[in-house]
């Protein structure tokens, strides 16, 4: 019995020793046929890209550099010409109106007045544009208590380097605020007065008839006067 049941056990051992061996071998059977169906991989190669080939000069030849443009040179401004010089215009002279009896702004001699002789005072006459066919003269007081007081008017005077003392007409006489013709001289009833002798250059006779008006000559002198000035005297009345 002892025998019988260690030779199975030899039997079995041998059996399981068999067994483990084909195992073993059927194993390393595969293991070789995938080792023949599988190739071994590539191994990886890096590739590197072509470095670009620099000139290189050659030995003993000088390198020339590119010449460098000149520089372009910008234009000159056109200089600004200059402006002629205006030639400096010869002043017109104005017309004037002297007296050698009195100053301008100063008072009047009396025998200019209705307290002496009451003629008219001397004047001189100048500078009278070209083309100037006759004068005017007016003589009024505006300081009078009643408004303007018209003492002379005198139109269509030929053209002339003064006026006489005590001339009685020297063109067509006009009538004065006492409705006469001719000079009426400074007479205010008080205090102190100015008369204003305003004298006109025409570019034509008017056509009025003797005695009009200051308004009348005034309206008929409008579009005609080519200059005009003035000089003012005082006068005060002394009881």
């Amino acid at each position: 019995m002892v025998r019988q049941r260690d030779g199975r056990r030899r039997l079995r051992k041998r059996f399981l020793l068999a067994g483990a061996a084909l195992a073993t071998g059927a194993l390393i059977a595969c293991g070789g046929d995938a080792e023949e169906a599988s190739p071994a991989a590539a191994p990886a190669v890096r590739t590197t890209p072509a470095a670009t080939p620099t000139a290189t000069p050659s030995p003993g030849v000088a390198q020339t550099p590119a010449p460098t443009p000149p520089p372009t040179a910008s234009p000159s401004p056109s200089p600004t010409p200059t402006p002629a010089p205006t030639p400096a215009s010869t002043p017109v002279a104005q017309l004037a109106l002297a007296s050698s009896a009195f100053a301008g702004g100063a008072t009047i001699p009396t025998q200019y007045t209705c307290d002496g002789t009451d003629i008219s005072p001397p004047t001189t006459i100048a500078n009278v544009p070209a083309g100037a066919v006759s004068l005017a003269l007016i003589v009024d007081d505006p300081d009078a208590p009643g408004g303007t007081w018209v003492h002379w008017i005198e139109f269509n005077i030929a053209v002339t380097p003064g006026i006489p003392e005590g001339v009685g007409s020297i063109g067509t006489a006009g009538s004065n605020s006492w409705g006469e013709a001719g000079y009426g001289g400074p007479c205010p009833p008080s205090g102190t007065h100015r008369y204003f002798f305003k004298l006109h250059a025409l570019d034509a006779d008017l056509e009025l008839p003797a005695g009009a008006m200051k308004q009348h000559l005034e309206q008929a002198m409008a579009g005609h006067i080519l200059a005009q000035t003035e000089l003012v005297g005082l006068y005060s009345y002394s009881p």
